[in-house]
């Protein structure tokens, strides 16, 4: 990864795109509210009666807006990287947008509530499914870390070789540190499957 050259011979930092993943409630526009450097774009509404009996607010009975789209944000790595976040709405009847999100994305933070793992299932199969490497943030609310990372893991029937961390999406740092988690996952999984030249 590295700087691209543009039609104009200036050398350009190299953008990627990567998406915020996980099921309904988990605090995926948290946390790209938290670390994109410029004010987020998203596309959130109240949550209405209409929602009763098809939104799950078991164990995030206080959330009030839902992501019916996407949510946006930026956050320079450093000065020769880019990353361009996008928040998948969680919500089963929206997934169907996560086929057209998932264009051109080179991997994936999929955040998860242990108080509600079942919800993020959907999202690891979807990335799995792809071929599309990815990291599992564990969201620990208020700091809550009821289960070890190997119960996490299990839980999640994770491969041995996806990256799972714990983090408060709240955070900047701590979110910051899931990326580089993803950017340092994606060039280990460029490098396994670089052919090495013969000598």
């Amino acid at each position: 990864m590295g700087y691209v050259n543009s039609d104009h011979g200036i050398d350009a930092p190299l953008a990627v795109k990567i998406l915020i993943a996980g099921g309904f409630g988990v605090g995926k526009t948290t946390m790209v509210g938290a670390v994109s450097e410029v004010a987020p774009l998203r596309t959130e509404e109240y949550l209405s009666h209409a929602s009763v009996g098809v939104d799950d607010l078991d164990g995030v009975s206080g959330k009030s807006t839902t992501t019916v789209a996407l949510d946006f944000g930026r956050i320079t790595i450093a000065s020769h990287l880019v990353l361009y976040l996008f928040g998948t709405p969680g919500q089963e009847r929206f997934w169907f947008m996560w086929n057209d999100l998932v264009n051109g994305a080179l991997g994936a933070v999929v955040l998860v509530d242990t108080r509600r793992l079942e919800v993020s299932f959907a999202s690891i199969d979807f990335f799995e499914s792809r071929g599309i490497p990815f990291v599992v943030g564990v969201n620990c609310f208020h700091g809550v870390r009821d289960r070890t990372q190997e119960e996490i893991r299990k839980a999640l029937d994770l491969d041995p070789q996806v990256p799972l961390l714990l983090c408060d999406a709240r955070d900047r740092r701590q979110g910051r540190d899931v990326l580089l988690a993803l950017i340092d996952h994606l060039m280990a999984a460029q490098t396994r499957t670089t052919p090495h030249p013969v000598p």
